[in-house]
């Protein structure tokens, strides 16, 4: 079977990187290191590419500040999913003229998944005309082309054609966390949930190939990191246009055979995808995290079917209960979505009988938020807003007490956990499922694992001190 995605070619990478270096070698006559200010909006992914991007930036001579005030250029990564995070990047990139204005030289980008949706490029094009270019996640690639026109040829750089997309590997990498690292697997989704924008904006699914992925998990243990997340926007379809017999199970196992002591994390999983195969490989590696992330997004049957989810009620459970079978104290943690088109009453409280039967650790809650261009954003939707909010703070409040009762049960244990870093007078860890633990201790004890005792808890976080 011949690979259906398409890779990106070493030439055009090579002419990538032969930009970027005049574009060093520009700043160099100029006797100056620019500085680059990097913001962020959404996922995990989003993250990653920002890394990405920032190895761009650097490989063209870039360092990097804090503060969008006084950067030479400014570059912001947009998230496409909810349409308060889309309002806020209307309104801080609005803000940029402000700092333009007093730094005139200054360049400003915009990409990300929002800049996949034409209508919302076009409005950035035409009404923001002190941004100097837009990229969708597609693109991402040629940012030093993108930067060389604006920067050396003083144009507009847009970059925003639809494309199912490609795969770039090679591309220079500037993480912001030394010891815990994202490791993207995959990108796009196939799955068009009728609520989510993803696969329009960032293209179908296509799979790195594991030796790709194996030498980058080499290179990172090696260098000291503690914790590898493998990304994707279902983990759970990998492989399937590689035609190599390796699915995401056989990956994660590959991974977890690497020599080095790290815990091991992936997200996000769709329910459709995930196998019993899956747990067994959980369950069968001490390094992988007992932890499972898989969004659920509503308890009802008929509400799922209009989001396109492809499981039921039943199924979902189902795997829970196998999950649970071979990992007794695995976390489960899940996506669920408040005031979907025509969810009535009773469906919104087959949602929450579901969260009351698995008992979830924590959940990510959302009310639903229409996407243009998506076939939720069609559907006729006569739940007020007040009706949603109503519903929306009661499914928060069942939670955080279930929540609240499940941290309560660590009191006493002692839990192994790796230390990420300090909040005012508390180190911070998390453990092997993802939990929150403040203690105080030393900064030497960051970046490393630690034996914590659990003393107390909230609904959120678990507070300890040092274990011997």
């Amino acid at each position: 079977m011949e690979r259906k995605t398409p890779l990106i070619s070493a030439e055009d990478l090579q002419r990538q990187a032969e930009i970027a270096e005049y574009i060093h070698e520009f700043w160099q006559k100029q006797g100056k290191t620019p500085v680059a200010y990097v913001e962020t909006y959404g996922c995990q992914q989003n993250e990653a590419d920002s890394e990405q991007l920032r190895g761009l930036l650097q490989r063209c001579g870039y360092g990097f500040t804090d503060t969008a005030e006084g950067a030479d250029l400014i570059l912001v990564n947009t998230c496409a999913i909810r349409e308060h995070a889309a309002q806020r990047v209307f309104g801080n990139v609005g803000a940029l003229v402000h700092t333009k204005r007093r730094h005139p030289g200054q360049k400003i980008f915009v990409c990300g998944c929002m800049m996949g949706q034409p209508e919302i490029s076009e409005r950035m094009k035409n009404s923001y005309p002190h941004v100097d270019g837009i990229f969708s996640p597609h693109h991402l690639w040629q940012f030093p082309e993108h930067l060389y026109r604006v920067l050396i040829r003083h144009k507009k750089a847009w970059a925003v054609e639809d494309s199912a997309g490609a795969i770039a590997e090679g591309l220079p990498t500037v993480r912001t966390n030394k010891r815990k690292a994202w490791v993207s697997i995959m990108y796009g989704c196939n799955n068009f949930c009728t609520y989510c924008i993803v696969p329009y904006v960032r293209g179908r699914e296509r799979s790195r190939l594991p030796e790709d992925i194996l030498n980058e998990c080499r290179a990172l243990i090696a260098g000291g990191y503690r914790e590898l997340t493998l990304l994707g926007q279902n983990v759970n379809s990998y492989g399937k246009d590689l035609g190599l017999g390796t699915d995401f199970a056989d990956l994660l196992g590959q991974i977890a055979e690497l020599d080095g002591d790290f815990v091991l994390r992936f997200m996000t999983s769709h329910p459709r995808d995930a196998s019993h195969k899956l747990f067994d490989v959980m369950a069968s590696h001490e390094k992988i995290a007992k932890q499972f992330h898989l969004p659920f997004q509503s308890g009802n049957d008929r509400i799922l079917k209009e989001m396109n989810r492809h499981y039921n009620r039943a199924q979902y459970l189902e795997l829970i209960a196998y999950g649970r079978s071979l990992m007794p104290d695995i976390v489960f943690t899940s996506d669920v979505i408040v005031g979907f088109p025509g969810e009535t009453e009773a469906e919104f409280e087959d949602t929450v009988s579901l969260i009351e039967q698995v008992r979830f650790d924590a959940l990510f809650t959302f009310i639903y938020s229409p996407r243009p261009g998506t076939p939720a954003a069609k559907m006729p939707d006569p739940t007020t807003k007040e009706e949603k909010n109503r519903r929306f703070d009661r499914l928060v409040a069942v939670q955080n007490a279930i929540s609240e009762e499940k941290h309560r049960a660590y009191v006493g244990k002692t839990l192994r956990v790796l230390v990420d870093g300090r909040d005012g007078d508390f180190l911070t860890a998390r453990t092997d499922g993802g939990r929150l633990v403040r203690f105080a201790g030393d900064d030497d004890l960051i970046g490393q694992f630690a034996n914590v005792t659990i003393t107390d808890s909230t609904t959120w976080s678990l507070v300890g001190t040092a274990a011997p």
